[in-house]
């Protein structure tokens, strides 16, 4: 019994072997000397064969060669960063219709963090979002299952499921003294990458709420939509909770705005890691001042667009700290139709800042106004023009046609209430627009 073991065990490592050289093939297929150059650890698969050969034969209960051969790469690819895994062939199928734009689930964007799920950022107009999860919360259960112990794809299959079923989500959030509960109902998750409205009469709003591959069409087609309407002496891109996406679709929104120069680059430790990417001449705003709002749900393609803007100053980038993600990783099919995500390379911008657990620091800082719940009754006020039946003011009803036509003061005021982040990114644009003005004079 035991020569059998390790006969198929001296089979699996064989197997192993041969794994590890396809790969290896793979990802240096441009760098052939380092193939033959390849370092095969024999006294640690040694090791590994040993404890294989010990769970096979005295572990409590029979255990299957392909779940712990799956479990052992699992673990391999889990403890290099929070972003590489392994995708078995459910796992992968499940993540290319993913990647469609449409899927049942929550509309959370997560990474694992400390055994943990983290929000990484909720996607708009999703259950999720609706909720009112927020960036860096940490989920610790799923129903009665805690998260402890679960890789991060056995979090992501519990959480996504049949429309219309619930799930309750136990999270703990940074300034919260317990846990909070979240009792959520899954439904189809399609996300719109771009939407739009002027905020006032020149002032566009575009919200790009992740990068996908027809991101930059969606954003140029917008700015000549809005273009339309009335000529843009400015306009406010938010990035805010955006987790990223297609390198492309960040590539192109950057292009957009940039006439010339680098937008990013990549370096990793293969050559077809390493690329440059650089804009082409084209304004789609014709220069006219451009802010960028940005939190710590703004990851990855939000900040290679970010910190283009940052470093070319084409824009000044408004509100709080993104989250740091600055690695880009390579998903890569094996023979049997499960994958690989490996991080390949890290991405810097133009003037060679690496973001990788630093994040995009914003020209203005600028939190998000928060009262506490005891003072929500003191928070509106009341006056005279509050009262039922109230007397008019005799200069009201003098008011002319020509004061009708004037701008929409409540809009305004009802922006600063629900959004001051925004409020005071227009505030910027009309101030700069003025200081325009007065340079032309």
């Amino acid at each position: 019994m035991l020569n059998k073991l390790r006969q198929s065990t001296l089979i699996f490592v064989g197997i192993l072997l041969g794994l590890s050289l396809a790969i290896g093939h793979s990802v240096y297929a441009l760098k052939d000397d380092q193939v033959r150059t390849l370092d095969i650890p024999f006294e640690s698969l040694q090791a590994f064969t040993d404890v294989f050969s010990k769970v096979k034969s005295d572990y409590v209960e029979g255990v299957d060669d392909k779940k712990l051969i799956e479990d052992a790469i699992r673990g391999m690819l889990s403890g290099l960063d929070p972003h590489s895994a392994f995708m078995n062939t459910a796992e992968f199928n499940e993540l290319k219709v993913g990647t469609t734009g449409q899927f049942g689930g929550l509309g959370i964007e997560v990474s694992m963090e400390n055994g943990f799920v983290k929000v990484i950022s909720p996607i708009d107009g999703t259950p999720a979002s609706r909720a009112g999860l927020q960036p860096s919360d940490l989920i610790i259960q799923l129903d009665e299952t805690p998260v402890k112990g679960m890789t991060l794809n056995d979090a992501v299959k519990i959480m996504r499921g049949e429309p219309d079923t619930d799930i309750l989500l136990t999270i703990v959030r940074e300034g919260e003294s317990a846990p909070l509960e979240f009792t959520i109902t899954r439904e189809i998750i399609r996300v719109k990458s771009v939407k739009s409205k002027m905020l006032e009469d020149g002032y566009g709003y575009v919200r790009i709420a992740s990068f996908q591959s027809r991101t930059t069409t969606d954003l140029l087609k917008t700015i000549t939509d809005l273009q339309k309407e009335t000529p843009l002496k400015g306009m406010v891109l938010d990035l805010r909770n955006n987790p990223g996406g297609v390198l492309s679709g960040a590539i192109g929104v950057s292009n957009a705005f940039i006439n010339d120069g680098l937008v990013v680059y990549t370096e990793g430790r293969i050559a077809d890691s390493s690329h440059r990417y650089n804009a082409t001449p084209g304004d789609s705003l014709n220069g006219a001042p451009l802010i960028i709002l940005i939190n710590g749900g703004s990851a990855s393609a939000s900040e290679i667009v970010a910190g283009a803007m940052q470093d070319h100053k084409r824009a000044i980038i408004m509100g709080t700290k993104s989250f740091g993600k600055g690695s880009v990783q390579t998903i890569q099919e094996l023979q049997n139709g499960s994958a690989v995500k490996i991080t390949t390379a890290r991405y810097f911008t133009p003037n060679g800042r690496s973001i990788q657990a630093k994040g995009i620091v914003p020209d203005i800082e600028l939190k998000t106004l928060r009262l506490p719940a005891s003072d929500d009754k003191q928070r509106k006020s009341y006056s005279e023009n509050d009262l039922s039946g109230h007397l008019s003011n005799p200069d009201d009803d003098k008011k002319t046609d020509a004061a009708k036509n004037k701008p929409d003061t409540d809009k305004v005021k009802s922006l600063s209430e629900t959004d001051f982040q925004l409020y005071e990114a227009l505030n910027l644009l009309k101030g700069m627009n003025i200081l325009s003005q007065m340079g032309q004079n």
